[in-house]
C-alpha cells in the first residue's frame, strides 16, 4: 500500500477518535481551522496515493481539473456556513456527512483536479480563496449577534480575526510567489 493512502487511513482514524473529534469540535477554530482542513488533508493523500491508478479512468470527465473544482468549491462553501457547523454538532448525521463528505468531495477531486489546472485558474482559486476567507473572518468578527448557537460569541470573535490574519498570511505568501517564484504548472 502507498505510504500517503496509509497515512490518510491513520489521519481518518485520529481523526475519528472521540477524544480527539470532541476536543477539536469544543472550539471553532478547533474544528473549521484544524479538523476540517485536517479531514481534507486526508482525502488529499488518498487521491493523490491513487492518482495515477485513476487518472485514465478521472480525465475522460475532469480533463482539465474544472469538475473537481467546482466540487471543492461547492462542498467546502458548505462546511464554512455557521448553519453546517451547528448541524455537525447537533447532529450524528451531519457529523457521518462531515467525515464522509469533506476527504471525498474536498481533499480527494483536489488531489485529481489541481495538476491539471492552469496556473491562471490556480492564481485565481488563490486568490478567491484568500479574499472569502477574509470576508468569512471579518463577518464572524464583526457579526452584532452568534452566528453558530453551539460556541460562544467570544470564540466567535477569535475565530474571525484568526482567519482575517491567516489571510494576510497566504496574501503575503501568495504575492511572494507570484512576484519571486512565478505561478508557473509543474505539469
Amino acid at each position: 500500500m502507498n505510504w500517503k493512502i496509509s497515512l490518510s487511513i491513520i489521519l481518518i482514524i485520529i481523526l475519528c477518535k472521540p477524544s480527539v473529534r470532541t476536543g477539536l469540535e469544543d472550539s471553532m477554530i478547533g474544528q473549521m481551522l484544524i479538523q476540517i482542513p485536517l479531514l481534507a488533508i486526508s482525502g488529499y493523500l488518498f487521491g493523490s496515493g491513487i492518482r495515477k491508478r485513476i487518472d485514465k479512468i478521472v480525465s475522460n470527465f475532469n480533463s482539465y481539473g474544472s469538475l473537481g473544482l467546482l466540487l471543492v468549491v461547492f462542498t467546502s462553501t458548505y462546511w464554512i456556513l455557521p448553519r453546517a457547523l451547528d448541524a455537525a454538532l447537533n447532529s450524528a448525521f451531519y457529523e457521518t456527512m462531515k467525515f464522509l463528505t469533506v476527504p471525498l468531495l474536498i481533499g480527494l477531486p483536489l488531489a485529481l483536479s489541481w495538476g491539471k489546472l492552469p496556473s491562471i485558474v490556480k492564481g485565481f482559486v488563490w486568490a478567491n480563496l484568500i479574499s472569502m476567507q477574509f470576508v468569512m473572518g471579518w463577518l464572524y468578527a464583526e457579526a452584532p449577534i452568534r452566528l453558530c448557537n453551539n460556541y460562544l460569541t467570544g470564540q466567535q470573535v477569535q475565530l474571525g480575526k484568526t482567519l482575517m490574519a491567516l489571510s494576510l498570511l497566504l496574501l503575503f505568501l501568495f504575492f511572494c510567489k507570484a512576484f519571486f517564484f512565478g505561478l508557473k504548472s509543474k505539469n
